[in-house]
């Protein structure tokens, strides 16, 4: 096994994948891998890449999601130290910012430089894609952007996120909550419906997730209530809007005749997609 491929072994090995689908890598976990010693030195080169992810006009709070945690001390003590929950990006950037005369630092440089441009696709490239793989790139959008919405509506002051989620899909399907949707799909209890979506129904849903995390963090929204309301106005409004364009709403569009979940089990296109690796 060459020095790269170990490397890329070793990262892979301490990606990990939240309840969303999220991937991500814990620092403290990546201070190892690139064979920092010290985590003083090692939260100084996250700091640098903080400051590239906010020239990029990134939000930092997506990328460096402030996390701690708990060890044992001991005599029985504990004591809680800093961490950060990292994406992909915040490890490319961490990356660039180390220490390059380390030689696993320059290949972490390499590995997440790849990486990150994986999971991007130019319009040329989404083009030509068939309907299954832009509905399996869309609903990977759709789970970051999902990611995004929640961290924005906590910050909102919202702790029903099912209501929360329910205020959106009443506003962009008619008054129909997930349930009904799921419903009138036809679909096994507690199957995903986002799951069960065709390319154009999940574009029109990331629309409603995007422009409700940015209207919450531009008015500053601030009451649970509130933030249900908005996420009810934006899916009506990007409703009203395919209605304008002379669009079919999203209730009419048809259920493609297998969920994603059934299509990973047939093992057909993942493998043609070289964005999707059950990352976000």
């Amino acid at each position: 096994m060459n020095k790269l491929k170990k490397t890329t072994k070793t990262f892979e090995e301490i990606k990990h994948i939240d309840k969303e689908g999220n991937e991500y890598w814990c620092a403290r976990e990546l201070m190892m891998a690139l064979k920092y010693s010290k985590w003083s030195n090692f939260e100084s080169v996250i700091k640098k890449a903080k400051s590239a992810c906010m020239l990029s006009n990134n939000n930092i709070d997506d990328h460096f999601a402030d996390v701690g945690k708990t060890i044992k001390m001991p005599k029985g003590a504990s004591k809680l130290i800093n961490d950060y929950k990292l994406s992909r990006y915040a490890c490319y950037l961490i990356a660039q910012n180390g220490d390059s005369r380390k030689e696993v630092v320059a290949l972490a440089q390499t590995y997440f430089a790849v990486q990150t441009r994986k999971q991007e696709l130019s319009e040329l490239e989404y083009s030509v894609l068939s309907e299954d793989e832009k509905r399996f790139y869309n609903r990977n959008l759709t789970k970051k952007g999902n990611y995004s919405l929640n961290h924005a509506a906590k910050n909102a002051g919202v702790k029903n996120f099912d209501k929360f989620h329910n205020s959106g899909y009443k506003g962009l399907y008619n008054g129909e909550t997930a349930d009904d949707i799921a419903r009138r799909k036809g679909l096994r209890y507690r199957e995903d419906i986002l799951d069960n979506m065709g390319s154009e129904e999940l574009i029109a849903n990331l629309f409603r997730i995007s422009q409700t995390e940015q209207k919450l963090k531009r008015e500053n929204i601030k009451t649970e209530s509130n933030a249900n309301t908005t996420h009810y106005e934006v899916g009506k409004e990007v409703r009203n809007t395919i209605k304008r364009l002379g669009g079919t709403m999203p209730e009419d569009l048809p259920t493609p005749e297998k969920s994603l979940k059934e299509l990973e089990k047939d093992n057909i296109i993942r493998k043609k997609l070289p964005m999707q690796s059950n990352s976000v």
